[in-house]
């Protein structure tokens, strides 16, 4: 212990880079500890960061209640014998350590000395500037042309939310691209994408930034807007994107998928974009739902009539099951499913992304599904569309779907 209290007496101070608590012995609370030092008020703070698994809570902390702080999360338990984290990385200008702690609480600190000449920089700001993705003060072309950025790169305070929207949904696709095949062409395919921010963003992402081989395929209704879109694309030499006019319920121009994207897709536009992608055989689905408003025509239950006696109430219920049953039913067909924040509430109320990578292993959720739906007397549109079990193929192409629900015929993508 004693070992442990010096480390943290020796490196919190101005020299301290960063220290990482990580290899919980609970994966159920927080999962990862970050501590640096910070400038507040001219006083030397230590800021920690509690990582849970979907949200981040901060403390500043004096040196010494940080190293006490620090040295409890690592010492064990007197009830449990169990220490709360069983590894520590310590960065410093002068050293760099890392603490492993044994099932039976033996500390071990293995040190080591910074031998460099140069020093790196380290930032005492309370409040540190976010490195985006696309960062600010680089000019991106598609960005300048869709107003988001001036010729110079910088953001448009308008249009700040989003750039930082386009940013948190490129760390999406940042996330998933080990599920991605790498040894060939990736086909990527965007219905309903409007005025396509992202989709130009994956394209410029992908294709320009990493040098993945792509082909991007966007759609939508509003010919005028398919038809600007086209322009940009030729004007940018972006030879491997292409926007159609079409509805993602009636498209047949490809068999196969590797990744699926719905964005902002109307009521059940969503539910047949990822019918489409569970049929395609995608790998990964990215999904930001809109207007849920079907079951919120269904939804019945006498125990909860006097909530959905209430509109906005319903309202919102409605949306939320629409959106839970939209997971669990990707659950049922082989895909390990999470429902994220995709934005803050305070930009949009559209701020749920449903993230589904293709695992193989079909949930036994069929009975819990079928319940639920009994207790609301609902049929949603996605339940109907995958009622049967769908066999994926091995070949598989990547697709960006943001659909809307009115027919109109397609014409066939490039090949």
């Amino acid at each position: 212990m004693s070992d442990l209290q010096s480390l943290f007496t020796d490196c919190l101070n101005e020299t301290l880079i960063r220290v990482i608590l990580s290899n919980p012995s609970s994966k159920d609370g927080v999962i990862k500890i970050c501590a640096r030092p910070m400038l507040k008020n001219k006083s030397l703070l230590f800021q920690i960061e509690e990582y849970t698994k979907t949200q981040v809570f901060h403390k500043n902390l004096t040196a010494g209640d940080a190293g006490s702080y620090l040295t409890g999360k690592l010492s064990s338990d007197t009830s449990s014998q169990t220490a709360s984290f069983k590894n520590a990385l310590v960065e410093t200008k002068s050293f760099t350590a890392n603490v492993l702690v044994s099932k039976k609480g033996t500390i071990t600190i293995k040190k080591k000395v910074n031998a460099s000449a140069k020093q790196p920089k380290i930032s005492l700001s309370h409040n540190r500037k976010k490195k985006y993705i696309l960062e600010e003060g680089i000019p991106v072309p598609f960005l300048i042309d869709l107003g988001v950025m001036t010729q110079n790169g910088n953001i448009v305070n308008a249009h700040y939310d989003k750039f930082r929207q386009i940013n948190r949904f490129l760390e999406y696709i940042e996330d998933i691209l080990p599920s991605l095949p790498t040894d060939r062409e990736l086909r990527i395919l965007d219905f309903g994408c409007g005025k396509s921010y992202l989709t130009f963003a994956i394209y410029y992402y992908l294709k320009v930034l990493k040098g993945y081989p792509v082909r991007i395929t966007g759609l939508d209704l509003k010919e005028d807007v398919i038809r600007h879109c086209n322009e940009l694309a030729v004007k940018y030499g972006y030879d491997k994107l292409e926007f159609l006019c079409g509805d993602i319920a009636y498209y047949d121009g490809c068999s196969q998928v590797d990744m699926v994207v719905t964005l902002h897709a109307c009521d059940t536009a969503t539910d047949y974009a990822l019918a489409k992608a569970v049929g395609w055989g995608a790998k990964v689905i990215l999904s930001v739902p809109c207007c849920q408003h079907e079951l919120n025509k269904q939804m019945k239950n006498d125990l909860l009539s006097p909530v959905l006696h209430y509109g906005i109430l319903k309202e919102r219920m409605a949306a939320l099951i629409t959106d839970g049953l939209r997971a669990q039913i990707l659950e049922a067909n082989g895909y390990r499913t999470q429902i994220l924040e995709f934005i803050d509430m305070a930009h949009t109320p559209k701020n749920l992304l449903i993230r589904a990578v293709y695992n193989g292993h079909c949930a036994d959720n069929k009975a819990q599904i079928n319940e639920l739906l009994a207790a609301f007397d609902i049929n949603p549109t996605l339940y109907r569309l995958l009622c049967k079990k769908i066999i994926l193929s091995q070949n598989n192409i990547i697709f960006l779907l943001c659909c809307t629900a009115h027919k109109k015929p397609i014409p066939k993508a490039k090949a």
